[in-house]
């Protein structure tokens, strides 16, 4: 973390590592000025893009997490209840220091539930930015991805964080406990209707969307 991070309470590096170097240009470029993430932990995420609103005059960022976390972090003990105020602390923290309006909605629900609320409510195609980093579950990997994209307009990027991640359990890795399958299946689905963004990660996968 560097110094301007201080302010923040952030206990893992897994957005540095992953997104931090990829996320300036893409945003450059998209000028997102409406973002879904669907899975916010500590903030990392939300943080960065507050930060970086500062070249537009507004961004509204919604943030779609339970706080309950998934089956890892329940098997490792995590404390959830610590980790959601921590994620209201940072984001707290980098609104008041954002050079601009920034409207963060938190829904905290489970993110099925809360896609289908904004599909009826805002209809498709309203989103410029989607970051699918919730559920590690490939059944709700799926149906993230299904939503997200629906909610997604024509031109925007859809990002999936942990396209690699997998537990390593004592019978072995279970396909059906982590996201790649899941991502996989949803881009040979709609294959037609998105381009895959080569960029240079390997641990997230990215693709724009290029029809309804």
């Amino acid at each position: 973390m560097t110094d301007d991070a201080a302010p923040y309470q952030f206990t893992t590096d897994w957005f540095d590592i992953y997104a931090r170097r990829i996320w300036p240009d893409l945003l450059a470029q998209l000028q997102p000025a409406r973002v879904l993430e669907i899975g916010s932990y500590e903030g990392a995420a939300v943080c960065f893009l507050v930060e970086q609103s500062a070249a537009q005059p507004s961004i509204e960022i919604h943030c779609v997490d339970t706080w309950g976390g998934g089956i890892e972090h329940q098997s490792a003990g995590v404390d959830m209840a610590a980790v959601e105020g921590r994620f209201l602390h940072n984001v707290n923290t980098a609104v008041a220091r954002a050079r601009h309006a920034v409207d963060v909605r938190v829904h905290k629900q489970r993110s099925d539930l809360a896609l289908a609320q904004l599909l009826t409510q805002r209809g498709p195609g309203s989103f410029d930015f989607i970051y699918v980093d919730g559920s590690h579950q490939a059944a709700d990997v799926l149906c993230d991805a299904v939503l997200a994209f629906r909610l997604l307009r024509v031109g925007g990027v859809l990002a999936f964080d942990d396209y690699l991640w997998a537990e390593d359990l004592p019978r072995g890795r279970d396909p059906l406990r982590c996201p790649k399958p899941a991502i996989d299946a949803f881009v040979n689905l709609h294959f037609p209707k998105l381009d895959i963004l080569r960029l240079p990660v390997a641990y997230q996968l990215y693709v724009q969307k290029r029809s309804d």
